[in-house]
C-alpha cells in the first residue's frame, strides 16, 4: 500500500541552527558556527540546507540561538528566523519549534533538518515520502541512510518486520516500523549492524505537531510541554521585512511571538537532551523511511576526505589552500585563503584559520571537542 500525504498539509521546514560544531575549531568558533562556513566551497551549509529545503517545504523556518540570528538573516534572507529561548539541544529545542508551528500553520508537517549535513541527489524523493507517512499514519517519522561503511561516529536505526503493522502491507516498501535506535557503536558492533541491515540516524525528521507533542508530554520534556501548551497568547509576528513566516504578507502569530516567563524557565530548567534520547527512543509509533542518498555531516576534520577530491597522495584541501607538498599523504589541509606546505607527515588534520592554528592526527579528530572544553573555561573558544 503507497501512502498519500493529504493534500491540505502544509509542509513547513524547521532547520536546526543553533549548535556551534566545536569539532570543526578553529574554523568553527563561537561567534562562528559550522553552519555558516563554505567548508566545501560557496554556499555555506547553511544556505545549502535551505535551498534543499525550499524544494520540499511550502514554509523554511530557521531555529537558532540568538548570537546567530543575524548571520542567518543575512545568508538566508528569505527564511523565517526562530530563536530558541535557550540552548538545550535538539529535544527542547524541536519541541518548542513544532509547537510554534502547530499554532501558526493550517495541519502542518513538520520536517527537521539539520544545518550542517552534506546530502546528495535523492532527498526531494526520500522526504517526500516521509512526510505522506507522517501525515497518513500519525506516526513520528525517521529517515534512515543505507550505510556505505561501518561507521562509529554515527548511531544507528533498525527497521521492524512490517508484517502485520496497521496502515500498510508487506509489499510497501516506502516505510517500517522501527524496532529500535542504537547509540554511537564501536567497530565490532559498527559491523554487525551494517550486515543486519540497520540504517544509519541522519537526524531527519517528519511529524504531525500534535503527534509530536503527544510523544513529548513524559520524562525528560513534560514540563515544556505544560509550559508550551499554556503560556499565554502569543503575540503578532513579523520577520524583519514585515512579512510572515511562509514569505507572504500576513502574519503566522504562534511562530514569532515573545516568550510567556513561564516557558523561558521551564526552558532553562530542562536538562539538555537530543530528540532521540527525549522522544523518539521511548515514542510507541516511530516509522523508519529508508534513503539512499549520500549523506555525511562533516562533524570532524578527518570527515573531509570523504567528501572532497583528493590528489595523487591522498592529501585533500579546502577552497583557498595553494597545498605544496614532499612526501606527505593522506593528509587534510583546511584554512582560509592560505598557501600550506607539508613535508614528511601523514595521516594529520592542518588547520589555520584566523590567527589560530590546528594540527591533529587525523585518527584523534573527534578529540578537539575535548579541546575546545578547555579553551572555553579558559575564555578562548
Amino acid at each position: 500500500m503507497t501512502v498519500n500525504a493529504d493534500p491540505d498539509s502544509t509542509v513547513v521546514a524547521v532547520v536546526l541552527a543553533g549548535g556551534t560544531g566545536s569539532r570543526l575549531y578553529p574554523a568553527s568558533r563561537s561567534d562562528r558556527p559550522k553552519q555558516f562556513l563554505p567548508l566545501l566551497g560557496e554556499p555555506s551549509l547553511l544556505e545549502r540546507t535551505v535551498s534543499r529545503a525550499r524544494a520540499v517545504a511550502d514554509s523554511v523556518v530557521v531555529l537558532t540561538r540568538e548570537s546567530y540570528a543575524a548571520g542567518v538573516r543575512e545568508r538566508v534572507p528569505d527564511a523565517t528566523v526562530l530563536v530558541e529561548p535557550a540552548g538545550r539541544d535538539t529535544g527542547p529545542a524541536l519541541l518548542y519549534a513544532t509547537h510554534r508551528i502547530g499554532r501558526a500553520y493550517a495541519d502542518p508537517v513538520v520536517v527537521a533538518l539539520p544545518s550542517d549535513h552534506l546530502v546528495g541527489e535523492g532527498f526531494a524523493p526520500a522526504v517526500r515520502r516521509g512526510v505522506a507517512v507522517a501525515a497518513a499514519t500519525d506516526r513520528l517519522v525517521t529517515f534512515g541512510v543505507e550505510p556505505t561503511r561501518p561507521e562509529t561516529g554515527y548511531g544507528y536505526v533498525e527497521a521492524a518486520a512490517p508484517a502485520g503493522d496497521a496502515g500498510r502491507t508487506d509489499a510497501d516498501p516506502e516505510w517500517y516500523p522501527v524496532a529500535s535506535f542504537h547509540e554511537k557503536p564501536d567497530a565490532d558492533a559498527a559491523e554487525s549492524y551494517v550486515a543486519a541491515g540497520h540504517y544509519w540516524n541522519a537526524g531527519l525528521f517528519a511529524w504531525r505537531p500534535d503527534a509530536f507533542l503527544a510523544a513529548a508530554d513524559a520524562p525528560p520534556l513534560a514540563p515544556l510541554v505544560d509550559a508550551l501548551r499554556s503560556g499565554g497568547d502569543p503575540g503578532a509576528s513579523r520577520s524583519d521585512d514585515g512579512s510572515g513566516a511562509d514569505g507572504s504578507a500576513h502574519d503566522h502569530e504562534a511562530l514569532r511571538a515573545d516568550d510567556h516567563p513561564s516557558v523561558r524557565a521551564a526552558f532553562e530548567a530542562v536538562e539538555p537532551v537530543s530528540v532521540d534520547h527525549a522522544v523518539l527512543e521511548s515514542a510507541a509509533d516511530v516509522a523508519v523511511v529508508p534513503a539512499s542518498f549520500e549523506w555525511d555531516d562533516v562533524g570532524s576534520w578527518d570527515s573531509l576526505d570523504r567528501v572532497l577530491d583528493a590528489d595523487s597522495e591522498g592529501n585533500v584541501a579546502t577552497d583557498g589552500v595553494t597545498l605544496r607538498t614532499v612526501d606527505a599523504a593522506d593528509n587534510v589541509v583546511a584554512a582560509d585563503d592560505a598557501h600550506v606546505s607539508l613535508v614528511g607527515v601523514s595521516d594529520l588534520a592542518v588547520v589555520a584559520w584566523d590567527d589560530r592554528v590546528l594540527v591533529v592526527p587525523s585518527d584523534r579528530a573527534q578529540d578537539v571537542k575535548r579541546l575546545v572544553r578547555a579553551l572555553e573555561e579558559r575564555g578562548e573558544f
